[in-house]
């Protein structure tokens, strides 16, 4: 229902084997890129705003390009860097004799699909960026999904070893982080084999085939605070992905004789490589898997696994539910929340229909119908063991209990194409935004039935108020029940999804309408003040005071105020908010913990920071200000 930007995608493959063995089994050397533009477009669902792509060849000439890079910004930015990148071999192929020379054709590729976690955009923001130099071992290409929360301390301790970061970026200053130990890493290999005796073309040969990736990336990685998924390549041919400790954000790989490939979703690989799922593995939280010059394959712990904080909300929205794991557990999270939707219809399900928000919930609403029909059969069964059986119209009665009538379910909800709104202005424009759905005439009883659709979260509440309440309310039901498969989002994220600000969500602004009405605005004052007083300390010292605004509050008490304060004016029928428990998510998904944007857990200390801060913004009036 509402579009949430969030944790970008990443795509990596290391062909194992000369090009000329593809083209010789595969039929082209196109191989490789071929496989990047299955994983990237199978990821399309993680980056709206840009692409790129990178290609280093390892067996260049010198005097030869052999790092190549394409980027774009935009919806159909895939599309149009896939475009450039056959412009480009169509051009050049005029002149090369062989489709090992053609640009863009190499044994290393690194795809990159980017959301904005940050209110930053443009060109010189889009992955993957580079860090060139006239060695190739030297040369750094590097892109992530990730969020951190201490870039100040990244910074400043660039900064101290003498650097002068031009832009203040996470990803620049990451990227000349990993290269300035990279740097290092050469260095100390080029005095040991120079004091050997080997200088020229054997020296390089011998730093390019002994580079360390653990030694690169281990101190940098120690100092990182936030949810992480980093990819590099190096362009003497050497690739890495390493994944934070708490394993929040996602990533899975898989590798054979021919090829490794590194990917942020598990069915991606499955799909792209036509494989089962046990073939794909999952990237332990903290490893990091590398591939040497020569194409050998390490799992390495670099950071240790830590508590299991895996991204939640990955596997309720963001996430492809062509996952089997992901499917079943979005099923469950209808089933769970069944119970709650009965207590809200009074068990009344013959004058209750039954719907979901297209495109986001069908899956929970499946799991919603199985939870229903289980009810359904259990108050059958309890009917039918109350019957006596030496009634003389007992067979008559257990036919008509047997005759039960099935849930009411419907499609109600229909999401409509993107309406031009920009061409009016005002009241018209308003007008015009509340037709982004339209309803499905002649299922709903006026003034008898209940109207429940699920949705796979409401966070801002603001597609609710604006369009869905008031189109439901044309079909007159005598009650609309909005579901949501996920619990009140009352925290911000700061681990790569677009949630940073406090008044963004409809949670936060009914607990504090609710401390107002009930005059406590005295708690919002010594929340102020609380974190105003943690400003200076380290982040480990650093308590999460915002909890304090919800706590007076009971969850049921909170979403009555959010159905009050998104019910538009007008709406005939009475309208309803349900959210999921915490139990019931972590019940439905027990792998994947991390609930920080539900209950203000922050898996790492720079996130109880920085909602404090984001607290501050909001009560000094700046509330659109980013962390």
């Amino acid at each position: 229902m509402e579009t949430l930007k969030h944790e970008c995608g990443v795509a990596m493959i290391r062909l194992r084997k000369p090009l000329g063995y593809f083209k010789e089994k595969y039929g082209s050397c196109f191989y490789g890129l071929n496989k990047l533009y299955l994983l990237m477009e199978k990821q399309h669902n993680r980056g709206q705003e840009g692409a790129g792509l990178g290609c280093i060849k390892l067996n260049a000439m010198p005097g030869n390009e052999y790092i190549f890079r394409e980027r774009a910004l935009g919806s159909s930015a895939i599309q149009e860097i896939f475009d450039n990148v056959k412009r480009s071999v169509n051009t050049a192929s005029e002149t090369c004799k062989r489709e090992e020379d053609l640009p863009f054709i190499g044994e290393v590729y690194m795809g990159h699909l980017r959301y904005s976690t940050t209110g930053k955009s443009g060109i010189s923001y889009v992955h993957p960026f580079l860090r060139r130099n006239n060695w190739r071992s030297r040369n750094l290409m590097l892109c992530g999904n990730f969020n951190m929360t201490n870039v100040d301390e990244i910074f400043d301790s660039i900064v101290s070893e003498g650097q002068h970061p031009k832009i203040y970026a996470d990803t620049v200053l990451i990227l000349e982080q990993l290269g300035s130990r990279l740097d290092d890493e050469y260095h100390r290999l080029y005095s040991i084999y120079h004091n050997q005796g080997l200088d020229g073309k054997e020296l390089t040969r011998q730093i390019e085939a002994n580079l360390s990736i653990p030694d690169i990336i281990t101190e940098p990685g120690r100092l990182w605070d936030g949810g992480f998924v980093i990819c590099g390549a190096l362009g003497s041919g050497d690739i890495f992905a390493l994944r934070d400790p708490h394993g929040i954000r996602p990533a899975f790989y898989y590798y054979d004789d021919e090829i490794v490939v590194v990917a942020s979703e598990r069915p991606v690989i499955q799909t792209t490589m036509h494989l089962d799922i046990d073939q794909v593995k999952e990237l332990t939280p903290g490893s990091a898997i590398i591939v040497n010059q020569k194409g050998d394959i390490t799992i390495t712990d670099i950071l240790g696994e830590q508590k299991n904080e895996r991204c939640s909300f990955e596997r309720i929205y963001f996430s492809r539910g062509s996952d089997a794991d992901i499917y079943n557990e979005r099923k469950a999270l209808g089933h769970e929340i069944a119970p709650a939707i009965l207590k809200a219809v009074d068990n009344d399900l013959e004058n209750t229909v039954l719907s979901f928000i297209p495109n986001t919930a069908e899956v929970a609403y499946i799991g919603l119908m199985e939870g229903m029909e289980h009810f359904l059969k259990v108050q059958v069964a309890d009917k039918i063991s109350n019957l006596d059986p030496n009634l003389p119209d007992y067979k008559e009665q257990l036919l008509k209990i047997l005759d039960t009538k099935h849930l009411r379910c419907e499609k109600i909800a229909i999401k409509d194409i993107k309406l031009r709104t920009f061409i009016t202005e005002g009241d018209s424009r308003d007008d015009l935004a509340a037709h982004v759905y339209d309803v499905t005439y002649g299922q709903v009883k006026q003034g008898i039935d209940n109207l429940v659709v699920i949705d796979d979260s409401i966070v801002r509440g603001t597609t609710l108020k604006q369009s869905i309440i008031g189109i439901l309310d044309r079909l007159h039901p005598r009650r609309i029940i909005i579901v949501s498969s996920s619990p009140q989002v009352r925290y911000p994220d700061y681990y790569g999804i677009d949630m940073s600000r406090m008044s963004e969500f409809a949670a936060f602004r009914a607990a504090i309408r609710l401390l107002k009405k009930r005059g406590m605005q005295n708690i919002i004052d010594d929340v102020y003040a609380k974190c105003k007083a943690q400003q200076n300390l380290p982040k480990e010292k650093v308590v999460n005071y915002v909890n304090e605004i919800y706590a007076p509050f009971t969850d049921e008490e909170i979403s009555d105020e959010i159905a009050e304060m998104l019910t538009p004016a007008g709406t005939e029928a009475e309208v309803k908010i349900i959210y999921q428990t915490l139990d019931g998510l972590h019940k439905s998904i027990p792998g994947h913990p991390g609930d920080w944007y539900f209950s203000g857990n922050y898996p790492t200390p720079g996130g109880n920071r920085m909602v404090n801060l984001a607290f501050i913004n909001y009560y000094e009036g700046n509330p659109n200000r980013r962390n």
